[in-house]
């Protein structure tokens, strides 16, 4: 059930990325930062299955998943969001999060072949915060990107308490070690369709011309 959860995942994740790609000169920059992120992601998924297939371990992949879900969609949010107090705090958060795990990788070279807690944690939640900055700021108006912001929240808010205790699954029996994979792979599933549902706000929405920045 796992690798089909997977396959399902991967192949709406190569969708919504095809479907980006082409529409992505007709709209705005968000837009387009958006689909280089679902290409470094899909480049990765893509990568991560090969690997697993040929029994090696793919574990390390998970810092440039994280990494680059992290500064795409902290640009991505930079793009979308006007309010001057909370660009500052994203511009800040970026350089300080990715100094600060250079300096955790430098002295903990361990951590770059298992899950590094600290990394999950600091990326994900500072995007969650990016996210409500956002729904705070649709509340009165529009709801522009309104699905794609729903789907990033949940599926970060939902994965980071599964991926938080990743260490302790690689010891885990096969079972339980299952039970949590499935769990992330259907929360995945849940967010690619969000992704679908924004692309057919923007695309074929006939107010699609609220999105232009």
């Amino acid at each position: 059930m796992l690798d089909v959860l997977i396959h399902i995942g991967n192949l709406l994740l190569g969708i919504n990325f095809i479907l980006f790609f082409i529409k992505m000169r007709k709209i705005s920059r968000a837009i387009l930062v958006f689909t280089l992120y679902l290409l470094s992601i899909l480049i990765i998924q893509i990568t991560s299955v090969y690997l697993r297939s040929q029994s090696t371990n793919n574990l390390y992949l998970s810092h440039y998943y994280f990494i680059l879900q992290f500064i795409f969609l902290s640009i991505f949010y930079l793009e979308i969001i006007n309010n001057s107090f909370q660009r500052k705090v994203i511009k800040i958060s970026i350089p300080i999060c990715l100094i600060s795990l250079s300096i955790q990788y430098y002295f903990n070279e361990d951590l770059l072949v298992k899950f590094n807690l600290f990394e999950i944690f600091i990326t994900s939640f500072l995007i969650i915060i990016f996210s409500m900055f956002h729904f705070y700021n649709i509340l009165n108006e529009k709801r522009k990107y309104y699905y794609l912001n729903t789907g990033i929240l949940l599926y970060l808010f939902g994965s980071t308490v599964l991926f938080i205790s990743g260490n302790l699954i690689t010891r885990l029996d096969l079972a339980p070690s299952k039970i949590v994979w499935i769990l992330n792979s259907f929360l995945y599933i849940v967010y690619q369709f969000f992704i679908l549902l924004e692309w057919r706000e923007i695309f074929l929405n006939k107010e699609k011309s609220n999105y232009d920045k």
